[in-house]
């Protein structure tokens, strides 16, 4: 039986991260992981694969870090194939593991392969292809990550029935596509298929898609959607999931196709149907009631605020422990309870987590929106830049692109930042370190940017803002 200060199960993002400080703060530290690779679920099946299919769609296109039009796409997507676009995906991936297991081989963390179990509080038993060992820890995080929700009357296939973690693997390119779920996942995927000429159907039980993202956005996303050729069923539910054969004469791909009935009555057929309701934690075989533990019936795991179990030694971070299950979020997770083990003073600021949504177009946010200051009753006014009106968004190409500020209407304090658009992931982060510093609109008034950037809509909305405020 070997000894560590610190044993973390699960290698994917709040995993790495907390290994890491907890090795940087001169502790022995183990990682088990259940795959052959280490990354967990963001660098194999989630974020950094969807990311890189992202940007291969982009290159195909030949505007890469923009939208492309779909006249651009017209040739391009004739010789996409699931192959060349995997390809890049795949050369992306392998840089990701190879990048973690030099960070865990440059800090001293010692990597373990096969699954792990509790046996009781302290102790871990790993079962690996060719033996068995046992780990004690003093400290134990838990940071399995999650894995697509597989309802059990749902006849998946991994072929015409799939889950985001089998999208990649497809074989060609449907005709095309039923997403089921607007969330983060099913619009990301919904937006780069349908750039890539898939017929793709959009079903959401919500009346609009994404509900935590400012509402003028998502108005201006769901209408390029809609000229993209998406078909969104808003306010839709779905009944049942089931495979029928082609009927003579349709155009399709396959003999067998996917069919969602609504609860509308509509019957919806497609080559494919992808199934992005609900992430389940990955707890099943822990053994969690070894350690004093239990999971809910999403299998996510409790913790207080600082990622502490109701077992005050054994900690849980990341996707496993629910909202915002976004990999920036669990790195600092992680990061945070290996800090709060071993004593090390460190703060999360709550209120300023960006938010970024890797679609064609990109979206992010961080701060207040319009719907959380009305409903708290905080005065406020709207500054708003268009990517056109600046000259980098005319080079880019961008006639979609728009960034709001929202200005307190007294202090002119900036409370949030909202952006669709070319590099709109990158471009909060100027918003959040002025949010976070208390900066005032007349910051990005009198301050100098760099030209031709998008960094100038900052000022563009600043100015638009504090105009309105001059005849309240």
């Amino acid at each position: 039986m070997r000894h560590f200060d610190l044993c973390v199960i699960g290698s994917g993002a709040a995993g790495q991260r907390a290994a890491i400080q907890a090795a940087k703060l001169g502790k022995s530290v183990a990682v088990v992981e259940a795959r052959s690779v280490v990354g967990g679920a963001a660098v194999n099946t989630g974020t950094i694969p969807s990311k890189a299919l992202r940007e291969a769609i982009l290159n195909i296109g030949g505007t890469p870090g923009t939208s492309p039009t779909t006249a651009e796409f017209a040739a391009a997507a004739k010789r996409a194939t699931m192959a060349n676009l995997w390809s890049t995906c795949a050369r992306v991936i392998r840089a990701e593991i190879e990048m973690v297991r030099t960070h865990f081989a440059s800090n001293g963390v010692s990597l373990i392969q096969g699954r792990g179990q509790f046996k009781d509080t302290h102790t871990i038993e790993v079962c690996g292809e060719h033996i068995t060992e046992v780990i004690h820890a003093d400290y134990l995080l838990i940071a399995v990550g999650t894995k697509p929700a597989k309802p059990t009357n749902i006849p998946f296939d991994e072929i015409d029935i799939i889950t985001s973690d089998e999208l990649l693997h497809l074989k060609a390119l449907p005709h095309s596509m039923i997403v089921v779920g607007g969330g983060v996942i099913g619009t990301e995927y919904a937006s780069m298929l349908a750039a890539l000429g898939v017929k793709v159907t959009l079903i959401e039980g919500r009346p609009r898609l994404l509900d935590f993202v400012d509402s003028e956005i998502i108005e201006a996303f769901q209408y390029h959607l809609r000229q993209k050729g998406v078909t969104l069923r808003l306010g839709e539910k779905v009944v049942s999931i089931k495979h029928v054969d082609c009927p003579p004469g349709a155009r399709s791909d396959n003999q067998i196709m996917a069919e969602a009935l609504l609860e509308s009555g509509k019957h919806l057929r497609a080559d494919c149907l992808l199934y992005c309701i609900g992430r389940h934690g990955a707890t099943e075989g822990l053994n969690l009631d070894a350690a004093g533990l239990s999971a809910d019936d999403r299998g996510r795991i409790k913790v207080n605020e600082s990622y502490q179990t109701q077992v005050e030694h054994i900690y849980a971070a990341g996707d496993v422990i629910g909202f915002p299950a976004l990999a920036s979020t669990s790195m600092e997770q992680g990061r945070l309870a290996a800090c709060h083990m071993f004593g090390q003073r460190c703060d999360l600021m709550e209120n300023l987590l960006p938010y970024g949504i890797y679609a064609l177009p990109e979206i992010s946010m961080v701060g207040w929106t319009e719907e959380k200051l009305t409903q708290d009753g905080i005065p406020y006014e709207a500054g708003i830049a268009q990517y056109k009106e600046t000259a980098r968004g005319q080079l880019l190409g961008d006639d979609i692109g728009m960034l709001k500020m929202l200005i307190h209407q007294e202090s002119h304090a900036l409370l949030g930042v909202h952006i669709i658009g070319t590099n709109a992931t990158e471009l909060v982060h100027i918003g959040q370190a002025a949010i976070a510093f208390k900066g005032t609109a007349e910051y990005f008034v009198n301050t100098v940017f760099n030209y031709p950037t998008l960094a100038e809509c900052y000022k563009v909305a600043a100015l638009n803002g504090l105009n309105k405020l001059r005849n309240v």
